[in-house]
């Protein structure tokens, strides 16, 4: 037995309501079962019940067994001064409050039904199950599903404001900086990523604002900073880009030792990070004012066109500054466009949005509805039990529910084990 199922059971009232008593033969009324509380204090701040007909309002602290509060030392805690009920599924001792004043208990071992004691407990039993209810996943009422991978979903952008609000703390508000910031993580995919966050952090964004009228100089700037211009190759364009370079870090003061190094190694060539460079700096070249045109674009073809950029020129016979290749334009591909409105640009629109002290709007929800669902080992073991991802938004409300709910046993919280507690 575990608290937080009965945390599940009291605040849901899974129990036989018409005959609760506390073990002093009191009758008990829950008028109402109070706030749940997640942190340190009692477990659930004012209840309203009716104890042998006077109303009390309260704290109620909900134990396993009695005596845990001893344990958990609350008897010396002026937090549960304030405590009106004891709840707890065995009884084994009165318990006393600061005052030496004894705290009414409620035992719950015998109000709860047998059929919802063996769902949680089968719901539980872990026999190397992937998720805790993958045999009764299938069966899952879709309606309840799909609105609670919509929550999810929320929850997951709210997680990722995190991150933004810390990025926007450290640049004084500057939405385009932490922009920029962003999108560079995310241009460099998994392999590259922290490599180019490094490099966006390196440099001031007021410094790509007065490069970005000429896309050889932001090329310089992003491949300098990288540390890609470190070697000696006799080539005209790159001779040109360690001079362009050389200037800027001259007037602009750069420095770059502390900077992780690009990788190369096992990534697809579209993928090097030579190629998705010049592709950012293609990106802020042609758009001056990236972070307004993303606010006022509230469709998936609407970003489709906004990302819709290509390398420069030597870049089209190129993947590394040494080898000249056959000849190709490289673009962004939907796909890569895809993961950037997922991992940026709407948790980014979503925050945004909060900052302005707005609700939540139903272009996020849509553009996200919108795009294709993810590929990866969470998104395909979900689809093996039950085919329900078909979007972006379903992809992150299943990657949100894998690894905050399941892989943390919070069956007790999540929409689709409490349809099971009680099915």
């Amino acid at each position: 037995m575990q608290e937080d199922f009965l945390h599940y059971i009291w605040k849901y009232k899974k129990i036989q309501i018409n005959r609760l008593q506390t073990i002093k033969g009191e009758t008990v009324i829950i008028n109402t079962v109070g706030q749940h509380n997640p942190n340190s204090g009692p477990d659930f701040f004012n209840a309203q019940l009716t104890i042998d007909e006077q109303l009390w309002a309260g704290n109620v602290e909900i134990h396993v067994k009695s005596s845990d509060w001893f344990l958990h030392h609350h008897e010396q805690d002026k937090a549960y001064d304030n405590v009106i009920l004891h709840v707890v599924w065995e009884h084994d001792t009165d318990v006393f409050r600061k005052d030496h004043s004894v705290v009414p208990t409620l035992e719950l071992k015998d109000l709860v039904s047998k059929d919802v004691l063996s769902n949680y407990e089968e719901l539980f039993n872990k026999e190397n199950k992937w998720i805790n209810c993958e045999r009764d996943f299938a069966n899952s009422n879709d309606f309840v599903l799909n609105n609670w991978l919509e929550r999810l979903y929320l929850e997951r952008l709210e997680r990722k404001s995190k991150t933004i609000e810390l990025l926007l703390k450290e640049s004084k508000n500057d939405w385009e900086a932490v922009l920029f910031k962003m999108l560079a993580k995310n241009f460099g995919l998994k392999v590259n990523g922290d490599s180019f966050f490094s490099l966006a952090k390196s440099i001031d964004f007021s410094i790509l604002r007065k490069s970005q009228y000429n896309q050889q100089t932001l090329e310089a700037l992003l491949f300098g900073q990288s540390g890609l211009l470190n070697e000696s190759i006799e080539d005209v364009y790159y001779l040109s880009l360690v001079k362009e370079y050389q200037f800027l870090k001259q007037k602009f003061k750069l420095e770059n030792s502390h900077i992780l190094p690009c990788q190369f190694f096992r990534l697809r060539p579209s993928n090097f990070p030579t190629i998705r460079l010049s592709q950012l700096a293609s990106l802020y070249y042609e758009h001056q004012n990236l972070f307004s045109k993303i606010l006022e674009a509230n469709h998936l073809n609407h970003f489709y066109k906004l990302f819709k950029v290509s390398t420069s020129t030597f870049w089209e016979t190129h993947y590394t500054f040494q080898k000249e290749s056959k000849s190709s334009k490289k673009s962004l591909t939907k796909s890569f466009i895809d993961l950037v409105l997922i991992n940026t640009i709407l948790p980014l629109k979503f925050c945004y949005t909060k900052y302005k002290g707005e609700t939540v709007n139903s272009d996020i929800i849509k553009v996200a509805t919108s795009i294709a669902s993810e590929k990866n080992s969470i998104i395909t073991a979900f689809n093996n039990l039950k085919t329900v991802s078909n979007s972006a938004l379903n992809s992150q409300g299943l990657i949100q529910l894998k690894t905050e709910y399941c892989d943390k046993n919070k069956c007790l919280q999540c929409a689709v084990g409490n349809t099971l507690i009680v099915k």
